[in-house]
C-alpha cells in the first residue's frame, strides 16, 4: 500500500518542465563584446593639460608686457602686434589646407608665435615687414618640419633672425617711449657698448627706456615668467641655469674691470635677457626633456649670451645664444637620457 501511495503522489506531483534551447540569435548577442587596448610610446601621464590649454596659458602671461608694451610706445605698435599674429594664423591656415591636414590655427601655437616675435621687434618697425617675419617663422621655421612638436629650433626667435639678415638697419633703429614725435634713441646695451653710458636701475626695472616692444619692462616679464613657472608649464632649470650663467660669468668680468664691463644687474634687466629665458627658451618642443640637459642648454645659453654682449659687434645676443642651443638639443637629449631601471652597461 505505501508503495502504491508512493507511485500516486510522483505521478499527480508537477514534473520540472525542460530548459528551453535559446535561440541562436540571442546566444550571439549575450557573447562579450572583444575589449580594444591602445598602445602608444611613453611618456604615460594622466593630466587635463594639453596643447590648446598651455598655448593660451602662455599668450595670457604675455599679456601684462603686451599691454606695457602698448602704453610704452603708443597705439601703433598694436597694430604691429596685430599684423604678426594674423599673418602667423593665416600662413598656419594656408600651409595646413596645402598639406591636407587638420586645421591647427585653435591650439594657439600660431598666435603665441606672432606674438613673440612681435614683442622682439622695435616699435617702429614695418607692419609689413612684420608680417613677413610672421610668414617665415610658421612657414619655414615651423610646418617645413612637419609642424608642431617637430620643429627643430624656436620659429618666432628664426623669423627674428630672418628679418635681422633682411632688414638689418630697421631692425637697430629704436624709439623713445613715451614721446608723441618719433625720436630715435639708444637700447641701455647699446649705449653703455658704444657711449659707455649706463642706464639707472629703475628704468631698466619698470621699462621707461629704449627697446624692443616687448622686452623693457623687466617687472611685467617676471609676473609672466613666474606665473608660467607656477603652473609648470616651463621648466625652472632652463631660467635657472641661463640666468645664473650670465650673472656669474658677466659678475667675474666685472670683477675683472668694472670700467670696462657691466655688473651682473645691468645684464640682467637690460635687453631681451628675462623675455627669452622665460618664454623662448623654455619652449617645450626646442628645449631639452631631461633635467640634466634643461641645465646643459641654460648654461651654454648664458655663455654664448655673455661673449656676444662682452666681446662681439652687437650689443645683444639672446636670439642667437637661444637659437645657437636648439641646435644641440638632439644630442643633449640623446646623451643625457636617465638610466632605464635594471639597465646594464655592456
Amino acid at each position: 500500500m505505501e508503495d502504491n501511495k508512493q507511485n500516486v503522489l510522483e505521478e499527480e506531483s508537477p514534473k520540472p518542465a525542460a530548459p528551453k534551447p535559446k535561440p541562436v540569435e540571442k546566444l550571439k548577442k549575450d557573447k562579450p563584446k572583444p575589449q580594444i587596448f591602445l598602445l602608444s610610446s611613453s611618456p604615460h601621464m594622466a593630466t587635463v593639460d594639453n596643447v590648446p590649454k598651455i598655448m593660451w596659458t602662455v599668450i595670457a602671461a604675455l599679456l601684462p608686457a603686451v599691454a606695457f608694451g602698448v602704453y610704452n610706445f603708443g597705439f601703433g605698435v598694436f597694430l604691429t602686434i596685430a599684423a604678426s599674429v594674423i599673418a602667423a594664423v593665416a600662413t598656419e591656415a594656408v600651409v595646413n589646407k596645402i598639406r591636407n591636414k587638420k586645421i591647427t590655427v585653435f591650439d594657439g601655437s600660431a598666435v603665441l608665435t606672432g606674438l613673440l616675435l612681435a614683442m622682439t621687434l622695435p616699435p617702429g618697425f614695418s607692419i609689413a615687414y612684420a608680417a613677413l617675419g610672421s610668414i617665415f617663422a610658421i612657414g619655414i621655421g615651423k610646418q617645413i618640419f612637419g609642424g608642431l612638436g617637430y620643429n627643430i629650433f624656436n620659429p618666432a626667435l628664426l623669423g627674428r633672425a630672418f628679418l635681422q639678415a633682411s632688414f638689418s638697419v630697421k631692425m637697430t633703429t629704436w624709439v623713445a617711449p613715451n614721446t608723441i614725435d618719433a625720436i630715435t634713441t639708444a637700447t641701455p646695451l647699446g649705449s653703455y657698448k658704444f657711449e659707455n653710458v649706463m642706464t639707472p636701475y629703475f628704468d631698466l626695472f619698470m621699462g621707461n627706456i629704449g627697446g624692443c616692444i616687448g622686452e623693457t619692462s623687466a617687472l611685467f616679464i617676471l609676473i609672466g615668467g613666474i606665473f608660467l613657472l607656477i603652473k609648470k608649464y616651463a621648466d625652472w632649470r632652463i631660467p635657472v641655469s641661463y640666468l645664473g650663467t650670465v650673472i656669474i660669468i658677466g659678475g667675474l668680468f666685472w670683477i675683472i674691470d668694472p670700467a670696462k664691463y657691466p655688473d651682473p644687474v645691468f645684464h640682467l634687466f637690460s635687453g631681451g635677457l628675462l623675455l627669452g629665458a622665460f618664454f623662448m627658451a623654455t619652449d617645450m618642443v626646442t628645449s631639452p626633456v631631461t633635467p640634466k640637459g634643461s641645465w646643459i642648454f641654460g648654461f651654454g645659453a648664458g655663455v654664448v649670451l655673455v661673449v656676444i654682449r662682452l666681446f662681439g659687434g652687437l650689443p645683444e645676443g639672446v636670439m642667437y645664444s637661444i637659437l645657437f642651443m636648439n641646435g644641440f638639443v638632439p644630442l643633449i637629449n640623446r646623451y643625457t637620457r636617465p638610466k632605464i631601471f635594471g639597465e646594464i652597461k655592456k
